[in-house]
């Protein structure tokens, strides 16, 4: 009877979870789907620093004013160009403050601003590209040290701490991932931004009504063992 009481018991537990895997599999679908609405939307004005929230993430964008190419800062970055560096130059708007753009990629070569001059502009543009959120702290298993100037995250707080930017205005709590918009020169190359999320949770979701159905067919087997066992008696 215990056994019974078990398979039953794991039974429940495992259609449960399966339950919850569909659920989150159409949250999953939802989100993607939103995201995708974003990306390929018409590019809107940037949000204001206090008026950005979580649903703006991988919405298009566009920003009117300059460069602070002296305040640029590096971060490692593996791309589908290679290893090298995204090159995140602080952006001041039109509107006052201040915005932290990742103008794209540069090879370890071109590191250096002197080994890229002609996409050092500093004259008044637009541009476009994708908002995205700040990444805090470090990348997979690599913390960020500002006194060393060493960067694996985007963390946009952080990074205007150490260049001074939030001395001079606001700072924007976001940062804009640039379009493939030609720069001159070819450096930094924008337009990289990878956008995929996992999912797994149809095949999570299968998993858990498998092992429901199979501690269905066990408790049956056991019942009929018990009830084949009660006959002979």
């Amino acid at each position: 009877m215990l056994l019974l009481v078990l398979c039953a018991g794991l039974a429940v537990l495992f259609a449960g979870l399966g339950v919850w895997q569909v659920k989150r599999l159409f949250w999953k679908l939802d989100l993607i789907a939103r995201v995708e609405a974003r990306i390929h939307a018409e590019p809107v004005e940037a949000p204001e620093p206090d008026a950005v929230s979580p649903e703006d993430e991988y919405r298009a964008v566009s920003l009117a004013g300059h460069f602070l190419n002296d305040r640029e800062t590096l971060v490692q970055a593996v791309t589908t160009l290679g290893g090298g560096y995204w090159v995140l130059t602080p952006f001041v708007t039109r509107s006052g403050f201040i915005v932290l753009v990742n103008r794209g990629f540069v090879p370890p070569d071109r590191r250096a601003p002197e080994n890229r001059p002609q996409g050092q502009t500093d004259e008044n543009t637009i541009l476009t590209g994708l908002l995205r959120l700040s990444e805090p702290e470090g990348g997979f298993l690599r913390s960020n040290d500002p006194a060393a100037d060493r960067w694996y995250s985007r963390d946009v707080a952080a990074i205007a701490r150490v260049r001074g930017l939030e001395k001079r205005v606001v700072v924007a709590p976001y940062f804009v991932d640039a379009d493939a918009a030609p720069v001159p020169g070819g450096f930094p190359v924008g337009g990289l931004t990878v956008v995929r999320f996992t999912n797994n949770h149809l095949v999570y979701a299968l998993t858990w009504f498998a092992l429901a159905a199979m501690c269905v067919g066990a408790g049956v087997l056991l019942w009929r063992q018990k009830e084949g066992s009660g006959r002979r008696r």
